[in-house]
């Protein structure tokens, strides 16, 4: 049995067990088929307004965030948006791409977190921020050819969610025990459970035959420098993630505290920026810290 005071005591569980249990995780239907319709349409050559926003308008999620976004401070728009095509518009497609992807995905997310008491909008926002800033990071060194890496920082922390769902007693006597927040919450989750949450996530992602890139994105943000075919972009989730965490904008449920500084001298960092002049190290922490700054607002709209 793990010991966690006065919490109620949970017994460790072997990899088999917890393999076990994980097979019972329902599937997310989202993470194989995400807006068919939409996303081929934005890849056209030609993209009218007017066929964006009719399936747009069908999906009254997706309508509802969208006009939340357009609306929202970071826009700074003095009348507000109510017509769909004026928001497509001022949006462009690229964010209508990202609404799109992320829409389906949170909403499967939410399926299983019913288990477990945890401040999940606060969460939501983190998983978002991260893909929103993996796509600014990874875009400092190389020019995003679709939305994978904004997946990927999006379902970076899937590990957690399917913890919650497949052993929530596990979940809730974790996130109760952390008395210390130094130190780490995957080595809470070693000693409650018996795997960490990129573990989980990577074991549930392979076996419902994820895409590569989402199975290391959980398994290796921590570590980029294990990643064998996506390294760059695991990388750039990891600087996300800590460049979150150190804002404080939402919450991944990791209690340590991130310094700008440790950002910086993360595997991640020095994968994608191993011999840059300190010249373009400042105009890459500008950029970064400038989208770090619309996130909240954005974020707020979103979630």
């Amino acid at each position: 049995m793990t010991e966690l005071g006065n919490e109620a005591k949970v017994q460790r569980l072997s990899a088999e067990d917890i393999e076990r249990r994980l097979a019972q995780c329902p599937a997310l239907p989202s993470l194989s088929s995400i807006s068919n319709a939409l996303r081929s349409l934005l890849q056209a050559d030609q993209r009218y307004t007017a066929q964006i926003s009719d399936i747009v308008r069908r999906d009254p999620s997706l309508t509802s965030r969208l006009l939340r976004l357009v609306n929202s401070v970071y826009f700074g728009l003095t009348t507000p948006i109510q017509s769909i095509e004026e928001a497509v518009f001022y949006l462009g497609v690229r964010q209508i791409r990202q609404l799109a992807l992320v829409t389906p995905i949170i909403e499967d997310f939410q399926r299983l977190t019913v288990r477990c008491a945890f401040p999940w909008r606060e969460f939501w926002q983190h998983c978002i921020g991260v893909a929103l800033m993996t796509r600014e990071v990874i875009g400092t060194v190389q020019a995003p050819l679709d939305e994978g890496d904004y997946v990927a920082g999006l379902v970076h922390d899937l590990g957690k969610i399917v913890m919650a769902w497949s052993f929530p007693e596990h979940f809730a006597a974790i996130h109760h025990a952390r008395a210390n927040p130094e130190v780490d919450l995957t080595e809470t989750e070693l000693a409650v459970l018996g795997m960490d949450h990129t573990q989980v996530g990577s074991i549930y992602m392979r076996s419902h035959n994820m895409p590569e890139l989402m199975i290391e994105a959980a398994a290796f943000h921590h570590r980029p420098q294990e990643a064998k075919q996506h390294t760059l972009i695991v990388a750039a989730v990891q600087i996300a993630d800590l460049l979150v965490r150190n804002a404080k904008i939402g919450t991944s449920g990791n209690l340590r505290e991130v310094a700008f500084d440790e950002c910086m001298a993360s595997p991640g960092w020095q994968i994608l920026f191993p011999t840059a002049h300190e010249a373009e190290m400042a105009i890459a922490r500008a950029s970064m810290g400038r989208s770090l700054q619309q996130l909240p607002s954005i974020l707020e709209n979103l979630v």
